[in-house]
């Protein structure tokens, strides 16, 4: 007898069996969920997968495909991967936004919360899995193909004896809830118009917390005035943005590394020239040291001209040049990097370890505003008893 899946626990025997539901993981941007059937295949750019090769395997299992090009892993569906993997009815809210309401909103296992409206059920199965297994969530959507579609999810992902899932329009005809809540989210085109059916759907006696998703700065305002009129204090907005962050790790170069370095790249270079256009090359470098050598003896018999004495011939003026320009060689080539220093005859790849720096980069482009958080705190009217009044009650 197969385990009943559910997306607010793991199961107990982690392993696949015929009719649950696996995300295939190829990559982080490319993922899917499908439904475990013997018979059936599953396609990909790698190959084709069997299912009943899948039926067995443990939840985390790497799989490899048939022609041997690749592989994917197999992953039990949890409400983040199926924000990830979930068909778009509306916008969702993703990870980052979830997390931070959910932190805000001080939720744990046994709360009950409201939720309007339920759109693509992105965040509904977060919270479902939060306040499980003796919370509850009220869910509202006020269009009802959408309410179908999500009933349905619910029910194959073994959550609907948490969730009440309902068709309603909250801004006109309210919650019809009363002192039954201990927060509220409210992702609404209009917010403000909720904010005093969901002042009553909160326990009375009980501090609570509500939230409101909106993109545009105008409903904030207009939200703000509303809760403050219905008494509704510590009013905070908050935006959540996400910067990624490149990670890269670069050699770090002395002066002297990246010159030697330098060096071994036009000596490479110059390698893989044709025989043809390197001996060109040569050609035109034993030129360039030509016409530095007989610039250079231009220059130097005309400084020995002038420091020479009126008393000296110019026979032996002319012998006296020839002998000091024996005296400094100039090559007919220039020094290449293996005869200027022996040290640097090898590669300097296989010589050069330079020290490596981790740096970080923003890429060009950053994911921008999605929508601002409204929170706020509901005061009870009345406060519950204190410990002396209650050992008062008692004695």
């Amino acid at each position: 007898m197969s385990v009943v899946q559910s997306f607010a626990t793991y199961k107990e025997n982690n392993t696949i069996e015929d009719g649950d539901l696996v995300v295939v993981y190829l990559a982080r941007e490319n993922m899917s969920i499908i439904r475990i059937k013997d018979g059936e295949y599953f396609n990909c750019k790698f190959g084709s997968y069997k299912h009943s090769d899948m039926i067995g395997l443990e939840y985390g299992s790497k799989l490899g495909s048939n022609t041997g090009r690749g592989f994917l892993y197999l992953l039990y569906p949890t409400p983040e991967l199926w924000t990830q993997v979930l068909p778009h009815r509306t916008q969702i809210l993703y990870i980052a936004d979830i997390s931070f309401v959910m932190n805000f909103l001080n939720l744990k296992p046994g709360m009950s919360m409201i939720e309007s409206g339920t759109g693509s059920g992105s965040f509904s199965h977060s919270i479902v899995r939060t306040i499980a297994p003796t919370g509850h969530l009220y869910t509202f959507e006020y269009h009802q193909e959408r309410v179908n579609a999500a009933k349905k999810e619910f029910e194959e992902h073994g959550l609907s004896h948490l969730v009440t899932l309902q068709c309603r329009d909250v801004c006109k005809d309210g919650f019809n809830l009363e002192n039954k809540v201990d927060a509220v989210f409210l992702d609404l085109p209009a917010p403000w118009e909720a904010v005093a059916s969901a002042k009553k759907a909160f326990k009375q006696d009980k501090i609570g917390k509500i939230c409101t998703f909106s993109p545009c700065i105008e409903q904030i305002s207009r939200t703000v005035t509303a809760l403050s009129d219905n008494g509704f204090v510590d009013i905070q907005m908050y935006e959540c943005l996400i910067r990624f962050n490149e990670i890269r790790v670069i050699p770090m170069w002395t002066i002297e590394e990246a010159m030697e370095k330098q060096r071994a790249i036009e000596k490479k270079r110059k390698r893989a020239l044709p025989r043809v256009l390197r001996e060109a090359a040569d050609s035109e470098q034993e030129e360039e040291a030509k016409k530095v050598k007989i610039e250079s003896a231009d220059d130097s018999n005309a400084s020995s001209a002038v420091g020479t004495p009126s008393s000296t011939t110019g026979s032996e003026m002319d012998e006296g040049v020839v002998k000091s320009e024996t005296t400094p060689s100039v090559p007919s080539t220039p020094l290449s990097s293996e005869t200027a220093s022996p040290s640097t005859s090898s590669d300097p790849r296989d010589r050069i370890d330079p020290k490596n720096v981790m740096v970080t980069r923003l890429p060009v482009e950053q994911r921008g505003h999605t929508s601002y958080l409204l929170f706020a705190t509901f005061t009870p009217a009345t406060q519950p008893p204190n410990l002396t009044q209650q050992n008062a009650k008692k004695a």
